[in-house]
């Protein structure tokens, strides 16, 4: 497998948001994974980097990345239908033992 060097700037616009609901707890409790919402076109190898840069203080090391497409929901308003944007969620596996703090974002080094 190659190497690929991605650009900081891009790395850290790829995680939106950590994936926050009763089955991503239970995910995290049972299989050590913690689930993001990402952008619609990354990659399972940006996402890995993109972890890895944004918790570098804490050393996390991710092991494996599985992502799925979320269909957006059909909705009303009104007498007109309209629809939610699709969206990309990534199932981040995380080396046992090691926890993300969410409190404790790492600082990019230069900025």
């Amino acid at each position: 497998m190659s190497v690929q060097v991605y650009s900081q700037e891009r790395l850290m616009q790829v995680i939106l948001m950590p994936q926050v609901s009763e089955k991503a707890t239970y995910i995290v409790e049972k299989n050590n994974q913690i689930i993001f919402r990402v952008i619609q076109d990354a990659t399972k190898p940006e996402i890995r980097a993109a972890v890895e840069l944004m918790w570098k203080a804490q050393n996390i090391e991710v092991t494996g990345v599985q992502v799925a497409n979320v269909k957006g929901k059909a909705k009303r308003f009104g007498r007109f239908m309209g629809r939610h944007s699709n969206w990309k969620k990534a199932y981040v596996s995380i080396k046992t033992g090691q926890e993300i703090n969410f409190s404790e974002i790492g600082q990019v080094e230069g900025k």
